[in-house]
Protein backbone atom coordinates (compact mmCIF):
# COMPACT_ATOMS: atom_id res chain seq x y z
CA UNK A 1 0.00 0.00 0.00
CA UNK A 2 1.85 3.56 -0.95
CA UNK A 3 2.72 5.87 1.63
CA UNK A 4 1.59 9.06 -0.20
CA UNK A 5 -2.58 9.44 -0.63
CA UNK A 6 -3.38 10.42 -4.12
CA UNK A 7 -4.27 13.17 -5.18
CA UNK A 8 -7.90 12.12 -5.69
CA UNK A 9 -7.91 10.75 -2.01
CA UNK A 10 -6.39 14.48 -0.28
CA UNK A 11 -9.25 16.17 -2.35
CA UNK A 12 -11.82 13.59 -1.05
CA UNK A 13 -10.34 14.75 2.12
CA UNK A 14 -10.14 18.39 1.90
CA UNK A 15 -13.96 18.21 0.72
CA UNK A 16 -14.84 16.10 3.50
CA UNK A 17 -13.54 18.92 5.93
CA UNK A 18 -14.92 21.55 4.12
CA UNK A 19 -17.15 23.47 6.25
CA UNK A 20 -21.55 23.90 5.46
CA UNK A 21 -21.82 27.65 3.46
CA UNK A 22 -24.15 30.10 5.20
CA UNK A 23 -27.03 30.51 3.60
CA UNK A 24 -29.46 32.48 5.80
CA UNK A 25 -29.03 34.88 8.86
CA UNK A 26 -31.60 37.02 10.67
CA UNK A 27 -32.07 40.48 9.62
CA UNK A 28 -33.25 42.49 12.05
CA UNK A 29 -31.10 40.95 15.21
CA UNK A 30 -28.49 41.48 12.42
CA UNK A 31 -29.20 44.91 12.05
CA UNK A 32 -29.65 45.95 15.57
CA UNK A 33 -26.23 44.22 16.57
CA UNK A 34 -24.32 45.81 13.59
CA UNK A 35 -25.68 49.14 14.71
CA UNK A 36 -23.87 48.57 18.26
CA UNK A 37 -20.76 48.62 16.29
CA UNK A 38 -21.53 51.72 14.50
CA UNK A 39 -22.09 53.61 17.50
CA UNK A 40 -18.83 52.38 18.79
CA UNK A 41 -17.34 53.21 15.67
CA UNK A 42 -18.76 56.66 15.97
CA UNK A 43 -17.23 56.66 19.13
CA UNK A 44 -13.88 56.63 18.57
CA UNK A 45 -14.37 59.62 15.44
CA UNK A 46 -15.76 61.83 17.99
CA UNK A 47 -13.35 60.86 20.84
CA UNK A 48 -10.66 61.40 18.44
CA UNK A 49 -12.07 65.04 17.83
CA UNK A 50 -10.32 65.59 21.95
CA UNK A 51 -11.82 67.30 24.61
CA UNK A 52 -12.36 70.82 23.16
CA UNK A 53 -15.34 71.35 20.89
CA UNK A 54 -18.58 70.02 20.95
CA UNK A 55 -22.34 70.15 19.47
CA UNK A 56 -24.89 71.79 21.12
CA UNK A 57 -23.27 72.36 24.43
CA UNK A 58 -22.26 68.22 24.51
CA UNK A 59 -18.39 68.07 24.26
CA UNK A 60 -16.91 65.32 22.02
CA UNK A 61 -15.86 63.17 24.44
CA UNK A 62 -19.39 63.27 25.85
CA UNK A 63 -20.79 62.47 22.66
CA UNK A 64 -18.58 59.55 22.71
CA UNK A 65 -19.56 58.55 25.94
CA UNK A 66 -23.17 58.26 25.08
CA UNK A 67 -22.38 56.78 21.94
CA UNK A 68 -21.40 53.86 23.59
CA UNK A 69 -24.55 53.87 26.05
CA UNK A 70 -26.48 53.46 22.88
CA UNK A 71 -25.06 50.81 21.68
CA UNK A 72 -25.17 48.76 25.24
CA UNK A 73 -29.08 49.91 24.58
CA UNK A 74 -28.24 47.89 20.97
CA UNK A 75 -26.71 45.53 22.61
CA UNK A 76 -29.09 44.37 24.93
CA UNK A 77 -31.68 44.41 22.04
CA UNK A 78 -30.28 42.36 19.34
CA UNK A 79 -30.39 39.26 21.65
CA UNK A 80 -34.09 39.88 23.15
CA UNK A 81 -35.30 40.73 19.28
CA UNK A 82 -33.49 37.62 18.14
CA UNK A 83 -35.10 35.22 21.52
CA UNK A 84 -38.32 36.74 20.69
CA UNK A 85 -38.34 35.92 16.71
CA UNK A 86 -36.68 32.14 17.95
CA UNK A 87 -33.80 33.02 15.44
CA UNK A 88 -30.93 32.86 18.00
CA UNK A 89 -27.45 31.67 15.73
CA UNK A 90 -24.14 31.14 16.33
CA UNK A 91 -23.83 33.80 13.49
CA UNK A 92 -25.57 36.30 15.42
CA UNK A 93 -23.24 35.42 18.62
CA UNK A 94 -20.05 36.22 16.29
CA UNK A 95 -20.93 39.03 14.93
CA UNK A 96 -22.10 40.75 18.29
CA UNK A 97 -18.35 40.01 19.97
CA UNK A 98 -17.02 41.37 17.05
CA UNK A 99 -19.16 44.43 17.40
CA UNK A 100 -18.98 44.17 21.32
CA UNK A 101 -15.13 44.45 21.42
CA UNK A 102 -15.38 47.73 19.33
CA UNK A 103 -17.99 49.56 21.27
CA UNK A 104 -16.77 48.33 24.58
CA UNK A 105 -13.26 47.58 24.13
CA UNK A 106 -11.15 49.82 21.89
CA UNK A 107 -13.66 52.50 22.28
CA UNK A 108 -13.82 53.47 25.78
CA UNK A 109 -10.19 52.93 26.04
CA UNK A 110 -9.46 55.21 23.61
CA UNK A 111 -11.72 57.78 25.40
CA UNK A 112 -9.17 57.64 28.49
CA UNK A 113 -6.16 58.10 26.34
CA UNK A 114 -7.88 61.32 24.58
CA UNK A 115 -9.12 62.87 28.13
CA UNK A 116 -5.47 62.21 29.94
CA UNK A 117 -3.73 63.89 26.68
CA UNK A 118 -4.41 67.32 27.36
CA UNK A 119 -3.76 66.95 31.25
CA UNK A 120 0.01 65.28 30.35
CA UNK A 121 1.20 67.51 27.89
CA UNK A 122 -0.07 70.25 30.36
CA UNK A 123 2.43 68.53 33.06
CA UNK A 124 5.66 68.55 29.96
CA UNK A 125 6.69 71.85 30.52
CA UNK A 126 6.92 72.02 34.55
CA UNK A 127 7.70 67.87 35.04
CA UNK A 128 8.71 66.25 31.70
CA UNK A 129 9.79 63.03 33.67
CA UNK A 130 6.39 62.63 35.73
CA UNK A 131 4.58 63.50 32.31
CA UNK A 132 6.04 60.60 30.28
CA UNK A 133 5.46 58.45 32.85
CA UNK A 134 1.85 58.83 33.21
CA UNK A 135 1.86 58.92 29.15
CA UNK A 136 3.25 55.38 29.20
CA UNK A 137 1.07 53.68 32.11
CA UNK A 138 -2.21 55.30 30.36
CA UNK A 139 -1.05 53.64 27.36
CA UNK A 140 -0.77 50.90 29.14
CA UNK A 141 -3.83 50.70 31.28
CA UNK A 142 -5.87 51.47 28.04
CA UNK A 143 -4.10 48.52 26.18
CA UNK A 144 -4.18 46.19 29.10
CA UNK A 145 -8.20 47.37 29.02
CA UNK A 146 -8.60 45.98 25.97
CA UNK A 147 -6.70 42.84 25.81
CA UNK A 148 -8.61 41.89 28.55
CA UNK A 149 -12.42 42.80 26.85
CA UNK A 150 -11.01 40.54 23.92
CA UNK A 151 -10.21 37.76 26.32
CA UNK A 152 -13.51 38.41 27.84
CA UNK A 153 -15.24 38.21 24.51
CA UNK A 154 -13.50 35.35 23.37
CA UNK A 155 -13.80 33.17 26.55
CA UNK A 156 -17.72 34.25 26.64
CA UNK A 157 -17.98 32.65 22.83
CA UNK A 158 -16.31 29.37 24.23
CA UNK A 159 -18.09 28.57 27.38
CA UNK A 160 -21.33 29.89 26.52
CA UNK A 161 -24.50 28.32 25.09
CA UNK A 162 -26.87 29.84 22.50
CA UNK A 163 -29.78 29.77 24.23
CA UNK A 164 -29.14 32.26 26.63
CA UNK A 165 -33.16 32.83 28.52
CA UNK A 166 -31.81 30.75 30.94
CA UNK A 167 -28.59 32.36 31.73
CA UNK A 168 -29.09 33.93 35.55
CA UNK A 169 -25.56 35.52 35.75
CA UNK A 170 -22.31 35.95 34.05
CA UNK A 171 -18.68 34.61 34.63
CA UNK A 172 -16.63 37.97 34.97
CA UNK A 173 -17.56 41.41 34.45
CA UNK A 174 -19.58 41.67 31.14
CA UNK A 175 -17.89 43.74 29.21
CA UNK A 176 -20.45 46.62 28.74
CA UNK A 177 -20.67 46.65 32.00
CA UNK A 178 -16.81 47.60 32.05
CA UNK A 179 -17.55 50.01 29.30
CA UNK A 180 -20.56 51.53 31.23
CA UNK A 181 -17.71 52.12 34.37
CA UNK A 182 -15.30 54.23 32.29
CA UNK A 183 -17.37 55.99 30.03
CA UNK A 184 -19.64 57.00 33.08
CA UNK A 185 -16.74 58.59 34.76
CA UNK A 186 -15.97 60.24 31.56
CA UNK A 187 -19.68 61.76 30.81
CA UNK A 188 -19.30 62.63 34.68
CA UNK A 189 -16.46 64.65 33.63
CA UNK A 190 -17.34 66.22 30.72
CA UNK A 191 -21.11 66.99 31.53
CA UNK A 192 -21.48 67.72 35.68
CA UNK A 193 -17.68 68.88 36.80
CA UNK A 194 -17.92 71.40 33.47
CA UNK A 195 -21.00 73.08 34.66
CA UNK A 196 -18.88 74.34 37.95
CA UNK A 197 -15.62 74.79 35.92
CA UNK A 198 -16.17 78.22 36.10
CA UNK A 199 -16.11 78.46 39.87
CA UNK A 200 -12.59 77.24 39.97
CA UNK A 201 -13.37 76.16 43.69
CA UNK A 202 -11.11 73.59 45.35
CA UNK A 203 -13.45 71.30 46.21
CA UNK A 204 -14.05 70.88 41.99
CA UNK A 205 -10.71 71.19 41.42
CA UNK A 206 -10.51 67.80 44.07
CA UNK A 207 -12.93 65.94 42.06
CA UNK A 208 -11.92 66.72 38.44
CA UNK A 209 -8.00 65.45 39.49
CA UNK A 210 -8.97 62.40 41.21
CA UNK A 211 -11.14 61.50 38.77
CA UNK A 212 -8.74 62.29 35.75
CA UNK A 213 -5.52 60.28 37.95
CA UNK A 214 -8.51 57.63 38.61
CA UNK A 215 -9.52 56.40 35.40
CA UNK A 216 -6.32 54.46 34.11
CA UNK A 217 -6.66 52.67 37.43
CA UNK A 218 -10.11 52.59 36.84
CA UNK A 219 -9.80 51.21 33.53
CA UNK A 220 -7.21 48.43 34.85
CA UNK A 221 -9.24 47.01 37.59
CA UNK A 222 -11.84 46.35 35.13
CA UNK A 223 -9.88 44.87 33.01
CA UNK A 224 -9.24 42.61 35.15
CA UNK A 225 -13.04 42.03 36.65
CA UNK A 226 -13.74 40.86 33.35
CA UNK A 227 -11.13 37.98 33.15
CA UNK A 228 -12.15 37.28 36.76
CA UNK A 229 -14.02 34.38 37.42
CA UNK A 230 -16.51 36.61 39.55
CA UNK A 231 -19.88 35.98 39.19
CA UNK A 232 -22.13 38.82 38.13
CA UNK A 233 -25.86 39.02 38.03
CA UNK A 234 -27.75 39.06 34.67
CA UNK A 235 -29.82 42.03 35.62
CA UNK A 236 -33.01 40.92 33.13
CA UNK A 237 -33.25 38.12 33.85
CA UNK A 238 -32.81 37.85 37.53
CA UNK A 239 -34.54 41.34 38.36
CA UNK A 240 -36.81 42.32 35.72
CA UNK A 241 -38.28 39.43 33.85
CA UNK A 242 -41.26 37.34 35.17
CA UNK A 243 -42.77 38.02 38.70
CA UNK A 244 -41.09 40.40 41.00
CA UNK A 245 -41.94 42.01 44.83
CA UNK A 246 -42.99 45.24 45.05
CA UNK A 247 -40.17 46.10 45.81
CA UNK A 248 -37.87 46.23 42.96
CA UNK A 249 -40.42 48.25 41.29
CA UNK A 250 -39.73 50.82 44.20
CA UNK A 251 -36.63 50.54 43.73
CA UNK A 252 -36.32 50.62 39.29
CA UNK A 253 -38.60 54.03 39.98
CA UNK A 254 -36.25 55.60 42.22
CA UNK A 255 -33.07 55.00 39.85
CA UNK A 256 -35.24 56.17 37.17
CA UNK A 257 -35.99 59.21 39.08
CA UNK A 258 -31.84 59.73 39.79
CA UNK A 259 -30.87 59.35 36.17
CA UNK A 260 -34.06 62.27 35.22
CA UNK A 261 -32.42 64.68 38.11
CA UNK A 262 -29.15 63.82 37.04
CA UNK A 263 -28.04 61.34 34.28
CA UNK A 264 -24.20 61.01 34.61
CA UNK A 265 -23.90 60.92 37.83
CA UNK A 266 -26.93 58.20 37.78
CA UNK A 267 -24.83 56.29 34.83
CA UNK A 268 -21.54 56.11 37.19
CA UNK A 269 -23.31 55.52 40.82
CA UNK A 270 -25.37 51.97 38.29
CA UNK A 271 -22.47 51.06 36.60
CA UNK A 272 -19.79 51.70 39.73
CA UNK A 273 -22.56 49.56 42.38
CA UNK A 274 -23.07 46.75 40.17
CA UNK A 275 -18.95 46.44 39.21
CA UNK A 276 -18.50 46.36 42.89
CA UNK A 277 -20.99 44.40 43.84
CA UNK A 278 -19.75 41.16 42.98
CA UNK A 279 -15.89 41.69 44.99
CA UNK A 280 -18.07 43.04 47.61
CA UNK A 281 -19.86 40.55 48.39
CA UNK A 282 -16.71 37.86 47.53
CA UNK A 283 -14.97 40.09 50.67
CA UNK A 284 -17.76 38.97 52.94
CA UNK A 285 -18.10 35.49 52.26
CA UNK A 286 -15.04 34.86 51.74
CA UNK A 287 -13.34 37.30 55.09
CA UNK A 288 -16.15 38.44 57.40
CA UNK A 289 -18.06 35.86 57.30
CA UNK A 290 -15.29 33.07 57.41
CA UNK A 291 -13.65 34.69 60.04
CA UNK A 292 -16.77 34.63 61.99
CA UNK A 293 -17.56 31.46 62.01
CA UNK A 294 -14.34 30.34 62.80
CA UNK A 295 -14.58 32.59 65.87
CA UNK A 296 -18.00 31.03 66.79
CA UNK A 297 -16.36 27.69 66.62
CA UNK A 298 -13.37 28.72 68.50
CA UNK A 299 -15.97 29.81 71.55
CA UNK A 300 -18.17 27.26 71.55
CA UNK A 301 -15.11 24.86 71.85
CA UNK A 302 -13.75 26.59 74.62
CA UNK A 303 -17.51 26.53 76.61
CA UNK A 304 -17.45 22.99 76.02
Amino acid sequence: MPRLKTKAAKKGLLHHVKRERLKYITILPSLITILNGVCGFAAIVFAGKGPDGGIGGLSYLAIAGYLVVLAMIADMLDGRVARMSQSTSSFGGQLDSLCDIVSFGVAPAFLVVKLLEARVLGLSGANPVLATFLKRFVWLSAAVYVSCAAIRLARFNVENEEDESAHMSFMGLPTPAAAGVVVSLVIFHQETLRGFGQQRSPVYLFFESAILYALPLVALAVALLMISRLRYPHIINQYIEGKKPFAYLTRILLVLAFAIWNLPAALVLVFGLFAASSVVKRFYYRVIKRSSLVGALAKFQVEE
